[in-house]
C-alpha cells in the first residue's frame, strides 16, 4: 500500500508530465486559456491515461513480453491511445457540447499528446526496474495508481496555468511580454517552483 500511495503522489507532485518532463506542452499553451476549459481537457486526459497505460500494461506483460514482441509496443501503444482517444470525443460531444466547442480541435488531439504516450512509456520502463525502486510498477494496480498520479499531475497543472492566465488578463503586463511571452515565463517560474517536491520521499 505505500508503494502505490508513493508511486501516485510522485507521478502528481515530483514526476509531473508538465514540470519535469515538459510532455503535453502544446495542448497545455493552447487551452490554458481560462479554468473551466483547462479543467475539462484536464479530466479527459486523466481518463484517457486512466484506461490506456493498465491497458497498455497489461499487453506488455502478458502478450508481448511473453511472445517476445516488445519491438511492437510502440505501435500497438499508439492504437489504444487512438482508440480511446475517440471514445472519449464522442462522449464528451454527446454530453457536454460547450465542453466540446470550446476545446476544439485540442481534443481530438489527445490521441497525439505526448503526456499520454509519455505515461505508457514511463510504465513501460518502469516495468523493468528493481522491484526495490519506489517508481517500479510490478501489476495492474501500480499501473492504475501511476496513470491516475500522472492525469492529476498534468490537470493541476493546466488548471493552475488557467488560473494564473485568467488573472494575467487583468495585469499591467508590458506589451512585448503580452500573449505567449509571459506564459512562458510564468510556466518556467511554476517549474521552478514544483522543484520543491524533488526530494519528497513518501
Amino acid at each position: 500500500m505505500e508503494h502505490i500511495i508513493s508511486l501516485f503522489f510522485r507521478s502528481i507532485f515530483v514526476d509531473n508530465m508538465i514540470f519535469a518532463f515538459f510532455l503535453g506542452m502544446c495542448s497545455f499553451l493552447a487551452v490554458s486559456k481560462n479554468v473551466k476549459t483547462s479543467f475539462g481537457l484536464g479530466m479527459a486526459v486523466t481518463f484517457v491515461l486512466f484506461v490506456t497505460v493498465p491497458v497498455d500494461y497489461l499487453l506488455q506483460t502478458k502478450i508481448l513480453d511473453p511472445l517476445g514482441l516488445s519491438y511492437l509496443s510502440f505501435i500497438i501503444f499508439i492504437a489504444v491511445i487512438a482508440g480511446i482517444t475517440q471514445l472519449v470525443e464522442m462522449l464528451v460531444e454527446k454530453y457536454s457540447p460547450s465542453l466540446y466547442s470550446s476545446l476544439g480541435i485540442f481534443l481530438p488531439l489527445i490521441a497525439v499528446n505526448c503526456a499520454i504516450m509519455g505515461g505508457s512509456m514511463f510504465m513501460q520502463q518502469r516495468i523493468n526496474l528493481d522491484p526495490s525502486n519506489t517508481q517500479y510498477i510490478g501489476n495492474i494496480v501500480d499501473a492504475i495508481a501511476y496513470a491516475v498520479g500522472s492525469g492529476l499531475g498534468w490537470t493541476l497543472a493546466i488548471v493552475l496555468m488557467g488560473a494564473i492566465r485568467e488573472k494575467l488578463e487583468y495585469s499591467d503586463v508590458p506589451k512585448p511580454l503580452q500573449g505567449l511571452g509571459i506564459t512562458f515565463i510564468t510556466v518556467g517560474l511554476m517549474a521552478i517552483a514544483m522543484m520543491c517536491f524533488s526530494g519528497l520521499k513518501i
